[in-house]
């Protein structure tokens, strides 16, 4: 993978969901480059907001606890950044079902805010955003590439959708920087640990190291694509430093696909403890399920040179690891 420095020495950054597990290992990675980091956070319960997860780099980035949805404060926080990553959401897609007028406060409409903020005071400004694989729908084949059809079944999926296609509109008549991914199910170290809703994973994780059990929906044999959070935000800092991603969307997640009761295993062995428990699918569930997915990366691949490097196996094993060490800050 192409050094990412000297893209990234001086450059103002602004990262919004920046204290959640993502936008904290980006700033991670950004700090030792040599940028100037600002993270936007408005700390809702029960998201995955920590100020732990910046441990290490605290007093060498700006911390703003504000919300997207916050016009005047984001207008303020986008000028003069050379790079935008709006990584703040609603992310589970249940919660989207109960509530789906807040799904779309957040999911849509503040990044509608943050893109007219850009449009008016930063034109320039690259900007990226975070969707996520549900957007698909009931998947048609596998891999899945960027051709797939959209078909989303939740709220979540369809303002994640909507907020895209806003991106590719800025990009088109307002000629916005814009780069959309479509994230498979990422995973490990910062990621909140206090609930099911998402990170399912890390979820996981928790139930074994309290020795309990894992549920497992009907036999396990649904497949599924997981990335490691630091490969993830890798493929982030490669593509805004690619001129040739501004306007596109790109699929990533690791391109292998594991099935949920390999994946479950892979955790119990890892932690040495917990076991899994097959039960029948709940119906907030089956209503949902969209069949086996893996990614298609070669696209992303291709513009950026950036490879997926972490399997499973040695993701959940330094995820562990990170939590052995600092379980008491995550539940």
């Amino acid at each position: 993978m192409a050094d990412r420095s000297a893209s990234y020495a001086g450059a103002r950054v602004l990262v919004t969901g920046g204290l959640g597990m993502i936008g904290s290992t980006l700033a991670h990675r950004l700090v030792p480059l040599g940028a100037r980091v600002t993270l936007v956070d408005a700390c809702i319960e029960p998201y995955g907001a920590n100020l732990f997860n910046l441990e290490g780099i605290r007093e060498r980035v700006a911390v703003n606890i504000t919300d997207i949805r916050d016009r005047e404060s984001m207008k303020t926080l986008v000028k003069g950044q050379d790079v935008v990553f709006n990584l703040a959401g609603q992310v589970s897609h249940n919660d989207s079902l109960e509530n789906p007028y807040l799904d779309a406060e957040i999911n849509y409409i503040g990044h509608l805010n943050v893109l007219e903020c850009l449009r008016r005071n930063n034109p320039r400004a690259v900007v990226v955003h975070a969707g996520s694989r549900l957007q698909f729908g009931r998947i048609d084949r596998t891999p899945v590439d960027e051709s797939h059809p959209l078909r989303p079944k939740t709220p979540y999926a369809l303002h994640k959708t909507a907020a895209e296609n806003l991106y590719l509109f800025y990009a088109e008549i307002h000629r916005q920087p814009c780069i959309c991914f479509r994230i498979a199910n990422p995973y490990g170290p910062r990621s909140q640990m206090r609930h099911s809703k998402y990170s399912m994973i890390n979820w996981f994780l928790r139930q074994a190291m309290e020795d309990k059990p894992i549920k497992v929906f009907g036999d396990g044999e649904q497949i599924r694509d997981y990335i490691y959070v630091e490969d993830l935000a890798e493929a982030l800092l490669a593509a805004a430093a690619t001129p040739e991603c501004r306007g596109q969307v790109y699929n990533v997640g690791s391109g292998v696909g594991s099935k949920f009761r390999d994946m479950v295993r892979t955790i119990v062995e890892g932690v040495g403890a917990g076991r899994a428990e097959h039960v029948p699918w709940p119906q907030d569930y089956v209503n949902v399920e969209t069949g086996d997915y893996v990614t298609d990366t070669r696209k992303l691949c291709a513009a950026t040179g950036w490879q997926p490097r972490t399997g499973l196996t040695e993701g959940v094993r330094l995820t562990i690891e990170y939590y052995r060490r600092h379980r008491a800050q995550y539940w």
